[in-house]
């Protein structure tokens, strides 16, 4: 059985993958400078939110996934964040490769809110290493990659960032039911609003007051289909 050690050594912004991705640099060691010939290697990253400090800002924007700080000694809870998987090429000893994982920053999956809510600092992140070494001076020996095998990074927030408005520059993503989205695409048609932030802007104005009366919008946003009656 070939014995491996994993080190991250640093992750960094894809600036040209078609889609939000961090790459991360692992390096990949066979004890005594063994012959890998390939390693089929998957990877789950988790965040470990307990491994770092809060101000108080990130703490009331972290309240909906964690609840109030009396309470964060029993829900500081580790967050799934991704889980890929890498053929990493053949190799004598040592080797060092970038190991691709696709980011959401949807703000309605845990691991993008917590990001998010994040206003400087790093992301401490615990890399879980599972597999199938292929190895041998001559020949094949398959063994697995042992469960224990684990390496932790420290993911700057400013890197995030980088990924983030690459592909979607000072933007945020939100969900919508496909009824809410239907009756907001009319609302911008009835006023002849120039861009979804247009669209919002208007609602919240007609919410909070400020809109009804001088132009002619409702006085309320659009209500979820579970409230609507029936016609």
């Amino acid at each position: 059985m070939t014995e491996l050690s994993f080190d991250c050594t640093g992750v960094r912004a894809d600036r040209y993958a078609a889609a939000p991705t961090l790459l991360f640099r692992l390096r990949i060691t066979a004890a005594d400078g063994a012959r890998v010939h390939a390693l089929a290697l998957r990877c789950q990253l988790r965040i470990e939110p307990a491994r770092r400090d809060y101000d108080d800002e990130e703490t009331a924007a972290l309240a909906d996934l964690f609840g109030a700080r009396s309470r964060w000694s029993n829900t500081l809870k580790p967050l799934q964040f991704a889980q890929v998987s890498q053929v990493v090429p053949g190799f004598t000893g040592e080797t060092e490769v970038d190991l691709p994982v696709p980011c959401s920053y949807d703000l309605e999956v845990a691991a993008g809110r917590y990001v998010y809510a994040l206003r400087d600092g790093e992301v401490p992140l615990l890399l879980l290493f599972s597999g199938t070494v292929f190895s041998g001076p001559g020949g094949f020996q398959v063994s697995p990659v042992p469960w224990h095998k684990e390496a932790e990074c420290r993911l700057p927030t400013a890197v995030w960032r980088e990924m983030t408005d690459t592909h979607f520059p000072g933007c945020g993503w939100l969900r919508l039911p496909r009824e809410s989205l239907d009756a907001l695409l009319a609302f911008r048609s009835r006023h002849a609003l120039p861009s979804w932030e247009a669209t919002v802007a208007a609602l919240l104005a007609a919410a909070e007051g400020s809109g009804p009366g001088s132009r002619g919008f409702p006085s309320a946003v659009v209500r979820p289909a579970t409230e609507r009656t029936a016609p």
